[in-house]
């Protein structure tokens, strides 16, 4: 059972040692310690292969710490079973670059979760799936597979795909990867919108966390960052401490580097 009444927080991790989803045996951070509160809108940043993908799969309880403490809505992550089923579908995720089934259409693949985590059959699932592929301007391509579907409108299938069973938790690993200019003001204008309560949700707020290999797109005042540097996590604060900072690799996700003279 959640112990989450007496621990207010979304994510906790104490002491965590996170490693590599393809190689156990490869360390990608150690000592993590981090707490999330509800509603809060977190960033974090790294260059690429720096183990951003690794840490938000651990926070979502994808992945099990190799040393530690990862806690999610109050359960510890690495008994998640059954019993925490409820727990675990309270949190959706986003994988870099949709990870969407290619043998299904995009309105199977939003529908999954319905199908599989609610049993919900096709007919009993598909008014939520009309609902969330509007909503994401994705009805014209609910038939095709993705394969046929451009790299950004897969991304936004993802989305509705993690949005379906109207998580408390959501996590994006680099969701502005890959795309352009249009897509990429949608996508920040409509996580803004879920963080201050969509009317997918209710009007709740949902709590947030993204990953980026560029600080820049993600500026804004309410949001906090965070970077993961040399296998360390590093809280940063807001973006008026992170404009100040002279981390290097922090000025080089915002790039603010110096050139180096010829």
């Amino acid at each position: 059972m959640s112990d989450d009444t007496f621990n207010p927080n979304v994510i906790e991790l104490r002491d965590v040692t996170v490693t590599s989803m393809r190689n156990a045996a490869l360390v990608v951070a150690e000592e993590v310690n981090w707490s999330v509160l509800p509603g809060e809108f977190w960033v974090v940043g790294g260059q690429q292969y720096s183990g951003k993908s690794d840490l938000l799969m651990l926070a979502a309880g994808l992945m099990n710490p190799a040393n530690g403490t990862c806690h999610v809505f109050g359960s510890a992550t690495d008994s998640f079973g059954e019993a925490q089923l409820a727990e675990r579908l309270r949190v959706g995720f986003v994988f870099q670059g949709g990870q969407l089934f290619n043998r299904l259409t995009v309105a199977e693949n939003v529908a999954l979760p319905l199908r599989y985590q609610k049993n919900l059959t096709a007919v009993e699932s598909a008014r939520t799936v009309e609902v969330l592929l509007e909503m994401l301007e994705l009805k014209p391509f609910a038939d095709l597979t993705p394969s046929n579907v451009a790299a950004s409108w897969r991304v936004r299938a993802a989305l509705a795909r993690a949005l379906v069973l109207k998580p408390e938790l959501l996590l994006l690993d680099n969701p502005l990867t890959g795309l352009g200019a249009r897509h990429g003001q949608w996508m920040l204008r409509f996580l803004e919108q879920l963080s201050h309560g969509h009317e997918w949700l209710g009007g709740r707020p949902l709590t947030l966390v993204a990953s980026t290999d560029d600080f820049r797109p993600w500026q804004h005042a309410q949001r906090k960052f965070a970077l993961l540097h040399e296998k360390k996590f590093i809280p940063l604060g807001s973006w008026t401490e992170i404009e100040t900072t002279g981390h290097a690799a922090v000025r080089e996700l915002m790039a603010l580097a110096e050139e180096t003279p010829n």
